[in-house]
């Protein structure tokens, strides 16, 4: 999903209208809704400190927000390609389903595999109804500051017995 339309499902998801974006943002006057129109619309794309603030306002991560265009099956198959490159994901099969697989030997094997793992966790916590699709949304788009923040919870908890 490119850009603007990232920006936009966020200011959806937050029940925002542009033109509050956009003064949350710091734009003045007329250009409020303007501005943050032509970002979703990508007429204009925004530079870094701006992502920032917009995901700062949106409560989100700025990787959430600048993910690449898998907009297209071409673009997701490039996606996977790259991540192949950089990190060993491989298409593997067994008889009943073609998925994607982490290569063992990778070096990024190990954190890979955690991250994968945390997001499994919370899939599992969604499907069995011990937390809200907005809970499961917000840890999402604000990984890994959301994992960190859970984990230390989880460890205060443990001390705490």
């Amino acid at each position: 999903m490119a850009i603007g339309k990232r920006i936009k499902h966020f200011r959806i998801f937050r029940n925002l209208l542009q033109k509050d974006l956009g003064s949350l943002v710091g734009f003045n006057g007329k250009t409020t809704d303007v501005r943050i129109a032509q970002y979703e619309s990508e007429t204009r794309v925004p530079k870094d400190d701006m992502v920032e603030k917009l995901a700062d306002v949106l409560k989100v991560s700025p990787d959430a927000i600048t993910v690449p265009n898998i907009d297209t099956n071409k673009g997701i198959l490039h996606t996977l390609f790259a991540l192949e490159d950089m990190y060993g994901f491989q298409v593997s099969t067994n008889p009943e389903e073609l998925y994607i697989s982490l290569n063992m030997d990778n070096p990024a094997y190990d954190s890979l595999n955690d991250m994968l793992s945390a997001w499994q966790r919370q899939a599992i916590a969604l499907e069995n109804g011990e937390i809200s699709k907005e809970e499961y949304d917000n840890w999402r788009y604000n990984y890994p500051e959301s994992e960190t923040a859970r984990t230390k919870k989880r460890l205060k908890t443990s001390k705490k017995k």
